[in-house]
């Protein structure tokens, strides 16, 4: 089955189009591919970037070039629970790392990968911007700071209790 919007999801995009002076709809891009990523099970397939770029009236590379620079996209399927983890200096100095190995070795899995039940996938990203609670990573819209590995057992823990 082709990768296609629902009717009110397409208004939607023609909405976000709207936005920019005409011509300049690749200007879209950013908000469309997140509307994609929403809409289409997390997660963004070539022939989903190829859709989007042909709403956009631009070449399917200039699609990927956005996708694949920003680690807020997923080039494949990733868990209910997406754990991004700041790697950078800050969060590295202070202890970023250990709560990375940590989450690792918790749920069996590496950096990348997504746990067998499809609950969990473990990302690395660069600044959160909240150097000032690190170590920290972003669980959907909310950021999880100061991390030990007690609240790391707390996270999944309330995790695995909400997708039951």
């Amino acid at each position: 089955m082709a990768v296609q919007f629902s009717e009110e999801k397409l208004n939607k995009v023609k909405e976000i189009i709207a936005r920019y002076p005409e011509g300049k709809q690749k200007s879209a891009l950013i908000p469309v591919l997140h509307l994609a990523q929403e809409s289409f099970g997390g997660w963004l397939s070539s022939e989903t970037m190829d859709y989007v770029a042909s709403l956009l009236q631009i070449t399917p590379i200039e699609v990927y070039e956005v996708a694949t620079f920003y680690s807020m996209y997923n080039l494949k399927p990733v868990g209910k629970y997406l754990f991004e983890v700041c790697h950078t200096g800050p969060c590295m100095v202070s202890g970023s790392d250990n709560i990375i190995a940590y989450i690792k070795e918790k749920l069996g899995i590496d950096v990348g990968e997504t746990t067998a039940d499809g609950l969990f996938t473990l990302k690395t990203v660069e600044c959160l911007g909240a150097c000032g609670y690190a170590p920290m990573m972003q669980l959907g819209k909310f950021f999880k700071e100061h991390l030990t590995r007690e609240k790391v057992d707390q996270i999944i823990a309330e995790c695995r209790a909400q997708a039951n």
